[in-house]
């Protein structure tokens, strides 16, 4: 049983870690390949260290919760192990969730461009491994639906 219990958490926690990953500015979503999108060009004002949260869906929770209850229904007797599945599926719950925002919270950087027409915008992306923007640097604001990148 211990050992379910733990390939069960093992499962949902690796789910979340593909979660954190499409946030840089390489990186594009199925519903955006082969679409139309603005290109604008422009420099780099300013660059800031930002933190991005993770994500709070109900995959966290809901494995936290099972895991939980799971594991609080082997202790004690018949009325006991109801009693702690319940307690066991509540605190997994909170569990699970708080661990699927910790994994899938990443660093980020806030890039102020000056466009070329004189307007300025901010876009917050991951960086890439490898990626360095700089300031005074020419980039390309890529716009498409409500999404936005920053790319060289």
């Amino acid at each position: 049983m211990k050992n379910s219990v733990l390939v069960l958490l093992l499962l949902a926690t690796s789910g979340l870690v593909g979660c954190a990953s499409s946030l840089t500015g390489e990186s594009y979503s199925r519903s955006e390949a082969r679409t139309v999108q603005q290109v604008e060009y422009g420099t780099i004002e300013y660059l800031r260290p930002v933190n991005i949260e993770g994500t709070k869906t109900h995959v966290g929770s809901g494995a936290g919760a099972l895991v939980g209850g799971l594991a609080g229904s082997t202790v004690g007797g018949r009325t006991t192990g109801r009693i702690m599945a319940v307690i066991g599926a509540v605190a997994g719950g909170m569990a699970g969730a708080a661990i699927e925002e910790g994994v899938t919270r990443t660093h980020g950087v806030e890039i102020t461009v000056r466009l070329d027409n004189g307007r300025s915008i901010a876009i917050v992306q991951r960086l890439a491994p490898n990626e360095r923007f700089a300031v005074g640097e020419r980039v390309r604001v890529i716009t498409g639906g409500q999404n936005a990148r920053v790319a060289h």
